[in-house]
């Protein structure tokens, strides 16, 4: 697989941030025949290697859960399925509330939305985890968030590669 042919199908691994997938390629750590635990890996390498300012810049490339994007239709595709899966798209009016007064208060303590992969979760567990998490300090939050990250794009990589191909 060629570099533009690779960034694109795994760029959007990681949320809008296809510097990291060009990064992995360019390092040579991309290895046929690609497997998502392969790609993750190489993935992450670089993720983890990136400047602070790079990772945040990732972490704030992901959207509210239940925010502005998602009712405006703004969403990735890979979000917006993700957030569909967990129910995000059909919460009452007072669900939307708090998860706005929560990404609110989350955004503004933390600089950066909060982070969770939604894969197998419903949305009273996403809540669940958003009250607990807003009590966490920064370099916790931050900590959580990055792995969440990395969580994420393991669990895309799986859609786009099955293991044994």
């Amino acid at each position: 697989m060629d570099k533009a042919d690779f960034i694109s199908r795994f760029g959007g691994a990681f949320e809008h941030s296809p510097f990291i997938a060009e990064r992995a390629y360019d390092a040579g750590l991309v290895v046929e025949p690609l497997s998502a635990s392969g790609v993750h890996a190489a993935l992450t390498e670089k993720f983890r290697s990136a400047s602070q300012d790079e990772r945040l810049g990732v972490l704030r490339a992901h959207p509210d859960l239940a925010g502005k994007l998602a009712i405006a239709g703004g969403l990735t595709e890979d979000s917006r399925k993700e957030q569909a899966g967990a129910g995000l798209d059909r919460l009452s009016p007072e669900e939307h509330a708090r998860f706005t007064a929560l990404n609110d208060a989350y955004t503004t303590k933390f600089g950066f939305p909060f982070i969770i992969a939604v894969k197998g979760l419903a949305k009273d567990d996403i809540l669940a985890a958003f009250e607990r998490r807003i009590d966490n300090s920064r370099e916790t939050e931050l900590d959580t968030a990055c792995a969440q990250v990395e969580k994420i794009a393991r669990l895309r990589l799986e859609s786009l590669i099955p293991e044994n191909s």
